[in-house]
């Protein structure tokens, strides 16, 4: 899936506050079958909104990949001094 454009969003959000304003419009005006239709539209408008808030939420939590940080792999030296030698 693509990444979906803001104003997309905003515009389905706006087809779905249109949706629930026709319902009540239609349930005033005893519409009960016109009322259906546009609940069942309303209910395929929310989930594709939850679907795209899923998708961006998903997409927007980071996931650790166990990269060790520098002070994990940096090698520390020790500067060691050699030995006394033996005479032979």
């Amino acid at each position: 899936m693509l990444w979906p454009d803001p104003a997309q969003r905003d515009r389905l959000a706006e087809i779905r506050d249109n949706l629930i304003a026709r319902i009540i419009e239609a349930k005033r005006e005893g519409w009960l079958g016109e009322a259906e239709g546009l609940q069942i539209s309303l209910a395929g408008a929310q989930d594709k909104l939850a679907q795209l808030d899923a998708e961006a939420a998903r997409r927007s939590t980071a996931v650790s990949l166990g990269m060790p940080t520098f002070g994990q792999i940096a090698v520390r030296t020790e500067v060691v001094k050699a030995p006394p030698s033996t005479p032979d």
